[in-house]
């Protein structure tokens, strides 16, 4: 169970990830296999429309790529300006035209296209606001593949994977609210997910039914 805690915080976020800008895709290069494996569970086709929600620099743009194709679409949604040029930078380099980048909160931004697939790769602040979710899906398809995946607590016994996961939350989210089921509010408006664990990280996946 999680310890009582207050829930995110939005300018505390802004300002944590306009410092970590500079050093965000090494801090995270430690769990691209995590996002693989997420990547791989939305089952991508080509032309598909992709919403990756709080996007960050666009590390997950190429993997994303690979399965829309050039008649793809993502749309990568981040509320750091810091963040978002970096994103923006990876676009140019890479002569990607599919790819269009709102700079908002989740909650507030205004979705372009109804999505195929929703990708939530270590965002538990978002994951931890029902209204940042209800955006995202209401901006669904019918039998949407839906990913999310990130910190959460191992078992009470083992403080290996707990110390672990308290540093690493510490340096990367503004809430510990929700680490023992980061999901919850997802399964709350998209119902039951298959979720996996291991070592303090896990991997939750959906298919949006309505």
């Amino acid at each position: 169970m999680d310890p009582p805690s207050t829930p995110p915080d939005r300018q505390l976020a802004l300002k944590q990830y306009r410092l970590r800008s500079k050093f965000y895709d090494i801090e995270l290069a430690v769990f691209e296999p995590i996002r693989r494996r997420a990547v791989a569970r939305l089952k991508l086709k080509r032309g598909a429309t992709v919403l990756d929600v709080g996007c960050g620099t666009g590390l997950s743009f190429e993997l994303l790529q690979q399965g829309i194709g050039h008649r793809g679409r993502i749309v990568g949604i981040e509320q750091s300006p810091e963040m978002l040029d970096k994103a923006r930078s990876r676009v140019a380099r890479h002569g990607w035209t599919n790819v269009t980048l709102l700079n908002a909160p989740v909650e507030a931004a205004i979705l372009p296209y109804k999505a195929d697939a929703a990708l939530f790769h270590f965002t538990h602040d978002i994951l931890r606001s029902s209204e940042a979710i209800g955006n995202i899906v209401q901006h669904l398809k019918p039998r949407a593949h839906v990913v999310a995946a990130g910190l959460t607590w191992g078992a009470p016994w083992n403080l290996a994977t707990n110390s672990f996961v308290l540093m690493a939350a510490l340096h990367s989210v503004t809430s510990l609210e929700g680490l023992a089921r980061p999901w919850s509010h997802l399964a709350d408006q998209m119902g039951e997910m298959e979720v996996t664990q291991r070592g303090g990280v896990y991997i939750a996946s959906t298919v949006f039914s309505r």
